[in-house]
């Protein structure tokens, strides 16, 4: 005969711990700290390092009650299993006044210091859109706020692979001094990674300008629109350097350059390109509303049997043929599959390429 009877159920209580910490990877820190509560054997387990590996906190400019239970919890955890802690995150929403700015400076004091002490793991930190130029930083909270984070990351340059600082909108003295913090160590870093869109506040103090001369990598919507306010009657050449070492790979709106353009009738610009030499890389480059005068691409040697100039040559510089004159082609020699560029020892070869009025 069959047994009729029901089958045992299964207790909360025997579950394995590492399935007991799978279900609270899922539960917030609120949560966690309720189910702590439940038997010796869930607290226990909550102790586990696996959960405490990524921590997020969350500032809210005008908190609900709620809210600030949630802001409390999450630096409780932080602090108290601090020395687990792999992957923070920090959230500033909707700062409104100088109060706020002051007490989020006063508890990030606190907390830095604590994971500094305490902490050897992190390896990834993220504080975006803190907007120090806003009025409601005032100058005292926010050179503090600066030197604890700049202290933090020091202590932090020897662990620490990623940095998110996006929007945090400091001067260049400010910016420098959290960055160079990161090089503590021998003058050498182990980041891999770090994230600084709109991380400088631009504001040039010159209304005169006639020639500016700068990298690639320093140019922006940002700075265009500025050039645009301050310079535009001036403004008559930017001289634009662009290396393959340096990072060139930002996006740079075409209407930002039609915008400069047009409020700047006399500007011509000329770029000079050191090794950059990929179509691909060129041509999110070298935009059509851009007033070119002059593109210099200087080259060195290539291992890549399939290089070659053509495209760039053939597809993109005829956007600029209005504006542009080949002056001067120097070739040492041509190869089979391409008639600029040289073929020597397995390695490609190319002289200067100029071009200009």
């Amino acid at each position: 005969m069959g047994d009729d009877s029901e089958p045992e159920q299964i207790c909360w209580a025997h579950l394995l711990d590492v399935c007991l910490r799978r279900v609270f990877h899922w539960l917030d820190n609120r949560d966690r700290t309720w189910a702590a509560l439940v038997c010796r054997k869930w607290n226990w387990a909550l102790y586990s390092g696996s959960l405490w590996r990524s921590g997020t906190i969350t500032f809210y400019g005008r908190p609900s009650r709620a809210h600030t239970l949630e802001l409390q919890s999450a630096l409780r955890h932080a602090k108290k299993f601090s020395k687990y802690l792999q992957h923070l995150e920090v959230k500033l929403l909707n700062p409104y006044n100088t109060a706020f700015t002051q007490k989020f400076q006063v508890t990030m004091r606190s907390l830095l210091s604590h994971l500094g002490e305490c902490n050897s793991r992190l390896v990834s930190l993220s504080i975006k859109y803190l907007e120090l130029d806003r009025l409601m930083w005032k100058n005292v909270v926010r050179v503090q706020f600066i030197k604890n984070l700049a202290t933090f990351l020091r202590r932090m340059s020897k662990w620490l692979d990623y940095l998110n600082l996006k929007g945090a909108r400091v001067t260049l003295e400010e910016g420098c001094e959290l960055l160079n913090s990161l090089t503590c160590l021998r003058d050498k870093s182990f980041i891999s990674e770090i994230n600084i869109e709109d991380f400088f506040r631009l504001h040039l103090p010159f209304h005169s300008l006639v020639i500016l001369s700068f990298n690639y990598n320093c140019i922006s919507d940002e700075l265009l629109d500025i050039l645009r306010e301050q310079s535009a009657h001036s403004l008559c050449t930017l001289n634009i350097q662009c290396h393959i070492h340096d990072p060139h790979g930002q996006v740079v709106w075409g209407m930002s350059w039609a915008n400069l353009a047009k409020r700047a009738p006399k500007l011509n610009v000329n770029f000079f390109f050191e090794r950059v030499m990929n179509h691909d890389h060129l041509a999110r480059i070298l935009l059509v509303e851009i007033p070119v005068r002059s593109i210099s691409l200087r080259s060195c040697y290539f291992s890549d049997p399939d290089w070659t100039m053509r495209p760039t040559l053939t597809n993109l510089l005829p956007a600029y043929c209005h504006v542009l004159q080949v002056r001067e082609t120097m070739v040492a020699s041509y190869c089979r599959k391409c008639h600029f560029c040289k073929k020597a020892l397995g390695l490609f070869w190319l002289d200067t390429f100029m071009f200009s009025n």
